[in-house]
């Protein structure tokens, strides 16, 4: 009967939104760090924003003030990239990152795309089919056309995006799949 008790079930919950919270939080303390650094660790509507991100889902207040004064030390650099690929069925991709090694990222991209059998894209290769839109959250990449997927090629991209998400340098992934 191990295993079967109350604990043991409560114990696996924990452990699995923990890794969720986790994830999340690493990539809001990335964010936060950025517009930091970007105004110098004094207020701006960038940092406000990501702040106010960060409160939207339960943040605690000490980790922010730590990201902010950690961004706000000599020698702490963070660089925003944007890469490009195209997908299943010639869908758009933009991946939006946020990392203290280029390099590392790049190299960590480039792997989980030739992994589903992609390649990335030279820059403004995707680009063209989306604009920028600012909102209060930050800068959104919105589709000018959108791309008809089958329902394989859907399941592929949808595959594709979860990896890419779960690398920790990753923001954003935008696609132009209808």
């Amino acid at each position: 009967m191990s295993g079967h008790n109350r604990w043991t079930q409560i114990k696996r919950q924990k452990g699995v939104t923990d890794a969720k919270k986790s994830k999340i939080f690493s990539k809001l303390v990335r964010f936060i760090s950025v517009e930091a650094k970007l105004s110098g660790g004094k207020e701006s509507p960038g940092l406000r924003a990501a702040i106010e991100k960060a409160k939207k889902v339960n943040m605690p207040a000490e980790n922010i003030e730590r990201a902010i004064k950690k961004a706000s030390e000599p020698g702490a650099h963070m660089d925003a990239i944007t890469y490009e690929t195209y997908g299943p069925g010639g869908v758009g991709i933009i991946i939006e990152t946020l990392t203290d090694s280029k390099n590392r990222t790049a190299q960590d991209i480039k792997h989980i795309l030739t992994k589903n059998g992609f390649l990335l894209g030279g820059i403004g290769s995707v680009t063209w089919g989306f604009s920028k839109d600012k909102t209060p959250e930050g800068i959104i990449w919105k589709p000018n056309m959108l791309v008809p997927v089958s329902d394989t090629d859907l399941e592929l991209l949808d595959k594709l995006v979860e990896e890419l998400e779960e690398n920790d340098d990753v923001q954003e992934v935008y696609t132009n799949a209808e």
